[in-house]
């Protein structure tokens, strides 16, 4: 077996998902792809709350925790 052979074992199939997943570049610079970073990001923080009260807001559903931040910022009038 040739080296060309064992080389073929390791060589990438260029199809589309492949680039999919490979890293973009513009000259040296990596081209960041998904979600863009916020301007304001979350902090994440512990806080205890009553089980009615987290059972309630997660009876509405997916993005519980975004409605208890934005009923937090209603309250404190920002």
């Amino acid at each position: 077996m040739s080296n060309a052979d064992d080389m073929d074992d390791v060589r990438p199939v260029l199809d589309d998902a492949w680039f999919e997943e490979a890293d973009a570049f513009q000259g040296a610079r990596l081209v960041r792809r998904g979600r863009p970073k916020p301007d304001n990001p979350k902090q994440p923080v512990t806080i205890r709350l009553d089980r009615d009260l987290v059972e309630w807001f997660k009876r509405s559903g997916d993005g519980w925790q975004t409605r208890i931040n934005a009923e937090l910022r209603r309250v404190a009038g920002i």
